[in-house]
């Protein structure tokens, strides 16, 4: 599944292409994503000029004059800017054409993403309750420790909580308590403040440098323009179960926590 540095990769390529553009018409192929796509989204969007592209969590929002479109990739789901008059293949579900000959088109071939529109996407559902956004001034490591005092969940599944934090999936929360040297099976109540502060700081560093990479390459992912991210390179455990360990040499372990493969390094963590 696309995580949050494979979003942001998607909205820094398409921003340029969108931003100042005016949409000609939404041509919707197939509406049964994970929600329908709404049937007047023809009507809505067509004739708007595109104001900006932002990213909330793992959700893109195409800010246009009168609403906004709010969209998730889901699993497999991309969205590329190709030319207005490139015929569609087999999943590519949605194209939005703009005055500048190129269309943003939606491919999904598991349609487990969703396309849906918003006159107020800060209170929509799929928003609302959503915790700090991981780069941003208000997200630390002391915010991490207040809220996982009395927690009795293992501290993995505690930082993939959207409520907590958005945008910490598994790869990267497992990078994270990598290089923070934690084990993910740690009772998240019992971690202590400064070892909070050391996550906290590997959270931003892990998710900055992998959108600096452009993502990371799993099965179908690929950016706004079309080419993989790179960060798999450079995983420390993530997907590397059995393998020896890059630091230390130990064999990686692989468990599973809150229904997620978790890998981590029995020396290195604690």
């Amino acid at each position: 599944m696309p995580e949050l540095p494979e979003v942001e990769t998607t909205r820094r390529g398409i921003e340029p292409h969108l931003v100042g553009q005016r949409v000609e018409r939404v041509i919707v192929r197939e509406r049964r994503l994970r929600w329908p796509i709404p049937e007047d989204l023809d009507i809505r969007l067509s004739g708007q000029r595109i104001e900006r592209v932002e990213r909330r969590a793992k959700y893109l929002l195409i800010g246009a004059q009168t609403g906004t479109l709010i969209a998730h990739l889901g699993m497999s789901g991309s969205l590329r800017l190709v030319p207005g008059d490139l015929p569609a293949a087999r999943h590519e579900h949605v194209d939005l054409l703009l005055e500048s000959g190129l269309a943003l088109r939606y491919t999904d071939p598991r349609r487990f993403g969703a396309l849906l529109w918003s006159l107020d996407p800060a209170s929509h559902e799929l928003l609302a309750r959503l915790g700090p956004e991981p780069l941003s001034e208000v997200f630390d490591g002391d915010r991490l420790f207040q809220a996982s005092r009395g927690r009795s969940m293992a501290i993995k599944p505690f930082i993939m909580d959207n409520a907590v934090v958005v945008g910490v999936g598994n790869i990267y929360a497992s990078e994270a308590l990598f290089a923070a040297g934690i084990d993910p099976n740690r009772v998240a109540g019992t971690v202590s403040r400064a070892r909070y502060l050391k996550l906290g700081a590997e959270i931003k560093r892990v998710l900055a440098h992998a959108i600096e990479r452009g993502g990371t390459t799993l099965r179908d992912f690929v950016g706004g323009d079309g080419k993989p991210g790179y960060f798999q390179q450079e995983l420390f455990v993530y997907g590397r179960g059995g393998q020896p360990c890059k630091c230390c040499g130990t064999t990686l372990r692989e468990v599973r926590l809150g229904q997620r493969s978790s890998v981590y390094c029995p020396r290195c963590q604690r």
